[in-house]
């Protein structure tokens, strides 16, 4: 099958960790032993990840420097991509050393009027308590939002339309090349009155682009896989129990919390309803599995 696999942010960073280059090499190492299960069970990749960790610390390390060193979240999003594909590459490059791999930076377009620009939702950066993040957002002009128990940065946050690169992406496919692109949901890029592009401050969910990504290269499924190892019905409560199949007809992806799951869920049950193929949420060590229907929950009409 043509698989597009959406890595969260644990492949690179797991709950707690320092943000370390090491902490990042030995957990994309991880990631990369579970994509290459999947190669070796003869599926073709598109793989896409998650970002705002990096492009968080990337702002901090920009605003720490010389006041004209500044740059803007879609500059930085493009180190991340550039950063991060290179260390997926590597990693997968040595476990799958037959296969073509490139990764591509990947510009995605976005509408200059989304109300995401005027209500900041995405979560960058470290984490922090709340005074702290409350005087960082007065020191720096942020806005600060609860992310589970801790407080993070957040940013705008719209919705993709189009990936720009998708004909290249699907070039590079048919000739057999295993393509890292849409890092962190794609660069952020709207269009001017003369069709040329131009680069927007905000964050775009990885998981949304990730299902138009899958769309528009027809892919068979989309996996998005995470820490968790299904989709949970009450999670966090005695209650809890994970769901194993779900219908994107009857999903209401606002009873799942908009900072984790929600999205996840909304993403796989767009991509199932308008396509008619599968959608999977699983536990990144469980890839293999959860496309042999062994494992993770299921998203399909």
């Amino acid at each position: 099958m043509r698989i597009v696999v959406a890595l969260g942010g644990n492949a690179l960073l797991r709950r707690g960790e320092p943000l370390t280059a090491e902490n990042q090499r030995a957990n994309v190492r991880n990631a990369a032993q579970a994509l290459a299960g999947l190669i070796a069970d003869g599926h073709s990749l598109i793989v896409t990840h998650g970002n705002g960790p990096q492009v968080g610390l990337l702002a901090l390390q920009a605003a720490a420097g010389p006041a004209d060193g500044s740059y803007p979240l879609d500059v930085l999003g493009a180190e991340s991509e550039g950063m991060i594909g290179y260390l997926i590459e590597q990693e997968l490059g040595a476990l799958a050393q037959d296969r073509l791999i490139a990764t591509l930076l990947t510009q995605v377009r976005v509408a200059p009027d989304d109300p995401a620009f005027g209500r900041p939702t995405k979560p960058i950066g470290p984490v922090y308590d709340e005074a702290t993040a409350r005087r960082l957002a007065a020191e720096r002009g942020w806005q600060v939002a609860p992310d589970g128990n801790a407080w993070r940065r957040v940013v705008a946050s719209p919705r993709p339309l189009e990936i720009m690169e998708a004909r290249v992406i699907a070039l590079l496919v048919e000739h057999g090349v295993l393509v890292i692109c849409a890092g962190g949901g794609g660069i952020p890029v709207v269009e001017r009155a003369d069709g040329s592009l131009m680069g927007v401050e905000a964050v775009i969910d990885k998981d949304f682009a990730s299902a138009l990504l899958a769309r528009q290269l027809g892919a068979d499924m989309l996996l998005l896989l995470t820490d968790v190892d299904a989709v949970y019905a009450d999670f966090g409560t005695p209650a809890a129990r994970p769901i194993l199949q779900m219908n994107p007809v009857d999903i209401s992806a606002g009873s799942f919390p908009a900072g984790s799951m929600g999205p996840k869920i909304a993403a796989a049950a767009d991509f199932a309803a308008q396509t008619g193929k599968p959608a999977a949420i699983g536990r990144l060590a469980d890839a293999l599995a959860i496309v042999h229907r062994e494992r993770g929950t299921w998203i399909e009409v």
